[in-house]
Order: structure tokens, then C-alpha cells, then sequence
């Protein structure tokens, strides 16, 4: 008569769990420790995706509100090499081009210094130049006056200025009004308004700007616009630009430099995106000393378990139920510091996207992703334990003292 043989008790998913989750219960300050080092790991690498992903959207909210059909037209250099110029008719031949809808320009005041009071060493610009502008340059660029007025067909007569956001800050003005006053080329100009930094001509926020009329009747201004600025239809954008240089300069169109600004803005997010893969990396370094930790916590949790794991032997445990048991103890370890990192790198993400204004964008694919690694890595941190304890035997794991 064949005896019957006894097979080991079946062990579920929540089973599992249960027995996987003793070793974190009774050490909770270790367990706590270990799982904070892979959350450190993953909250660094949401943050990073996270930030960069609202100050792009950011970015692509200020291009759209701000235009992509805006092309400039500038002076490039001659053939021996010098700085050529545009004609002082260039604004008004490119205002004729069919699909450009509107058109204005500046145009730089040579040997006009600005600066806030007589007193100032005449060396010490500051590195604000005058410009000459027409009255209607704020609407085409979409400049923003953050106090004051903006120049009009009367004020642009008279010695008043629109001071740019960085030239203001460098002359120490926070305000403008009728009792502001700086030194325009040996003449005093009034403080008109301020501008809002202005991301499609962030030349302007280096500027002191002047009507046309009193930059040619009192500072000397030659006519000769520096950059000529202009909104075309956006289906016919390109269309524009193929022949803007011709337009402006037909008797050297080849020392006019055509540019859309827009273009500028987005190569600066390339450049910051290239950034984020080096914070990416250190978000990955931590992520890997994290699951080092986890696997130190499991091969000391199985020195310090012997007898425990001898007990269970004992009492008809199978070398895979052990395996199973130190293995789930790690997954749930790392998948705790990857939930508490994924839900801190998501807190920052929006603590700063609320702080400077941003809309907060926190891709899902980082958050699974980061999850999932920590779940990869605790398996991997877990394994080398969990194969160790299931190889002790009964009698060597009870005989420890």
C-alpha cells in the first residue's frame, strides 16, 4: 500500500504579500530607510521630466500667444567684411509685400549714451544703447509695457523714452512717470513707460526707445532702420521670408539677415532639453545607491532571520516559498520608495509650476516608468537574498545562535 504523500500548502497572491510584508513591519526604520533611497531616485527623475515639461509647455504658450508669423529683418555685413545697412525706405518696400500684413521697425541711435544722472563716468553705459522706434512697434512684437504708456504719434515728438526691462533694472528705475528722468545722448528724456521683457525682440529690454521725429531732430538719427519687424499670414509665413531680403535691400539682398525669432525660442528648448538628460543621469545614479540599499537591507534581514527561515523549514516551507517570501519582501520595499518618489517628484513638479506660473505637466509614462524601474531593480536587489535563504538548510538555519 503506497503512502500517501503530503504536498505543501498552496501560497496565494495575498499570502504572499502577508509574509512578505513581516520582515518591513518588524524593522519599519530600516524599511524606511531603504525605501527612501529609491524614492529619492525616482522623485529626482519625475521632477526633472516634470519641470521640463511645464516650462516647455510654458514656452509653447508664450510662442503661440505670442506668434510664429513674425519674421525680422536686420543688416548683415558687406563683402570686405563691414557692417552694411538697410535703406531708410526698407520699412515701407516690405510693407508692399502681398502676405506681410503689418510691418514697423527700430533703428539704433549711434553715440547716443543713456544714462540715469551727469554724474555717471561717461565709460559707464551699462550696455543700454537708444533706439529710434515707430509708434506702432509695441503691437507688431507683441511688447508688453509693465508700467506706464507706450510712445504714440504725439509723445514720439517730444524728449520721451520707453525704457526696456533690463535697462530699467540697470538704471535703477522700478516706475515710470513725468518726474523720471534719464540722460539721452546730452539730452534729458522722460520716462514714458517700462516694457515687460519681450521674448520675440529680447533686444529691446537692453534699450532706452525714442520716437522717430525727436531721435532725427534731436539725437542725430541717420533714418536707417536696424531691424525691421513683421507679421505675416501664417500659411504664407515662408512664402514671406523667400523674399523679404530682396525686398528690403533689392541692390544687395545679400547683406540682409532674415530671422524668425519664434526659431530662437526653440532651439533654446532643445538646448534645455539636452540639460535635462544630464539631470536624468543623476536621477538614475540615485535611483541605482537606492536599490544598492535594498539589496544590503535584504542580505542582512536574511543574516539576521536565519532561525526564522530554519523554523519555517521545519515546518514544511519549500525552498521556492522562502525564495518567494524574500523576493516579495524586496518588490514591496522598492515598489513603496517608487509610489512615495513618483508622488514627491510629482509635488515638487507642481509646487514649482505653480510658483513660477507654469501650466504643471507631469507626463504618465515617467511616473509607470519610474515604477515600473523600481520594480525591475528590487527584483534584482531581491533575488541574490532571496536564492541565499532558500539554501539554507533546516538544520543549519536552527543552529545558528
Amino acid at each position: 500500500m503506497t503512502a500517501d504523500v503530503l504536498q505543501p500548502a498552496r501560497m496565494w497572491p495575498r499570502d504572499v504579500v502577508r509574509v512578505g510584508a513581516v520582515g518591513l513591519r518588524t524593522r519599519p526604520a530600516r524599511a524606511f530607510l531603504s525605501a527612501l533611497g529609491i524614492a529619492i531616485g525616482i522623485a529626482a527623475m519625475v521632477a526633472v521630466v516634470g519641470i521640463t515639461s511645464s516650462s516647455r509647455a510654458e514656452l509653447d504658450r508664450t510662442i503661440a500667444s505670442l506668434g510664429t508669423n513674425v519674421l525680422t529683418v536686420s543688416p548683415g555685413t558687406t563683402m570686405t567684411g563691414e557692417q552694411a545697412q538697410l535703406p531708410t525706405e526698407a520699412e515701407a518696400m516690405v510693407g508692399r509685400i502681398g502676405p506681410v500684413e503689418s510691418v514697423s521697425a527700430i533703428g539704433l541711435v549711434d553715440g547716443a549714451k543713456v544714462y540715469r544722472t551727469d554724474k555717471i563716468p561717461v565709460a559707464e553705459t551699462k550696455g543700454i544703447a537708444a533706439y529710434a522706434a515707430r509708434a506702432d512697434l509695441n503691437s507688431v512684437i507683441g511688447a508688453r509695457v509693465r508700467s506706464g504708456t507706450w510712445l504714440n504719434a504725439a509723445t514720439g515728438t517730444y524728449p520721451a523714452t520707453v525704457l526696456g526691462a533690463t535697462a530699467a533694472k540697470r538704471l535703477g528705475i522700478g516706475r515710470a512717470g513725468p518726474d523720471t528722468q534719464v540722460l539721452i545722448g546730452g539730452d534729458w528724456f522722460t520716462v514714458l513707460g517700462i516694457l515687460a521683457p519681450a521674448p520675440l525682440a529680447p533686444e529691446l529690454d537692453t534699450a532706452a526707445l525714442v520716437g522717430w521725429p525727436v531721435a532725427e531732430s534731436e539725437l542725430g538719427f541717420d533714418g536707417h532702420p536696424t531691424t525691421v519687424y513683421t507679421r505675416s499670414e501664417e500659411s504664407q509665413v515662408e512664402s514671406a521670408r523667400s523674399v523679404l531680403g530682396a525686398t528690403a535691400n533689392p541692390e544687395a539682398p545679400n547683406e540682409v539677415e532674415v530671422s524668425r525669432p519664434s526659431d530662437a525660442l526653440a532651439a533654446k528648448q532643445a538646448a534645455g532639453e539636452a540639460f535635462t538628460g544630464l539631470l536624468l543621469g543623476v536621477g538614475a545614479v540615485a535611483l541605482l545607491v537606492g536599490g544598492v540599499g535594498v539589496a544590503n537591507t535584504m542580505v542582512i534581514s536574511v543574516l539576521e532571520r536565519r532561525a526564522e527561515i530554519g523554523l519555517r523549514r521545519s515546518l514544511g516551507a519549500t525552498r521556492g516559498q522562502i525564495r518567494t517570501q524574500f523576493l516579495a519582501e524586496s518588490l514591496i520595499l522598492s515598489a513603496l520608495g517608487g509610489a512615495g518618489g513618483a508622488l514627491l517628484g510629482a509635488v515638487v513638479t507642481y509646487g514649482y509650476a505653480a510658483y513660477k506660473g507654469w501650466p504643471a505637466v507631469v507626463p504618465i509614462w515617467v511616473v509607470l516608468g519610474g515604477v515600473t524601474a523600481t520594480l525591475a531593480i528590487g527584483a534584482l536587489a531581491g533575488l541574490y537574498p532571496a536564492i541565499r535563504a532558500s539554501r539554507l538548510s533546516p538544520t543549519e538555519a536552527l543552529a545558528t545562535p
